[in-house]
């Protein structure tokens, strides 16, 4: 039978890129695609694929986020993450969210069906560029993250706020008081040491949290 994939990326021609790439094997079947992680975590729960593809920095809740939530409910669909970034922070932050994959964007095209193979029979898959920073970040103790100090509600409202979102916005989307969603801002810009919204937004885009664009 063929792999069944989902593929979450915030750009429609990388996921029709990707789509085409594996499809054209015979060996991947692509069941559904995504342009936030929170509709990935939706289609993910709907159509229970073999193998989720997901992009790092989307709208809505980043691809990290959504890939540790989505391991808590279902642990059993694997996910090979795709980024632009090549930093053994990022790389660390996917591994510990449960990714089972990681591969850099730019090569994405050239790797992407042996990852998929690869995770969906049970294996890890790193390329080389990335299983290099992994072993430099063990040897020298480099990985850890700044948004690891936030809670994931607290980074929850970081990226809607760097989206642009009010606070009133922000309450109703994640059920709470916009005094609870400014006192969780400020305290995430306390952690950061950010200091105001330009650079909150700057941090947000150098760690992955919200696209550049």
């Amino acid at each position: 039978m063929p792999v069944t994939v989902l593929i979450a990326d915030d750009h429609a021609v990388v996921r029709d890129g990707l789509k085409a790439v594996l499809e054209q094997s015979g060996a991947v079947t692509v069941v559904g695609v995504a342009a936030t992680g929170r509709e990935a975590i939706d289609q993910a729960r709907a159509l229970r694929p073999a193998v989720l593809l997901m992009d790092i920095a989307m709208p809505d809740l980043d691809g990290l986020e959504a890939a540790a939530r989505l391991h808590q409910v279902l642990p059993g669909v694997r996910v090979v993450v795709l980024s632009m970034h090549a930093t053994s922070e990022h790389v660390h932050r996917a591994l510990r969210a449960g990714a089972r994959g990681y591969l850099v964007k730019e090569s994405a095209g050239r790797e992407v069906l042996e990852a998929v193979l690869a995770v969906a029979a049970g294996r890890r898959y790193l390329s080389q560029q990335i299983a290099d920073l992994v072993v430099a970040g063990f040897v020298d103790g480099a990985g850890a993250s700044p948004l690891e100090r936030l809670s994931a509600r607290e980074r929850e409202v970081v990226q809607q706020v760097v989206e642009g979102k009010s606070s009133a916005e922000i309450a109703h989307a994640l059920h709470l008081s916009p005094k609870t969603v400014d006192t969780y801002r400020s305290r995430a810009m306390a952690k950061l040491g950010v200091e105001d919204l330009a650079g909150l937004v700057r941090f947000a885009v150098a760690h992955g949290l919200t696209p550049e664009d």
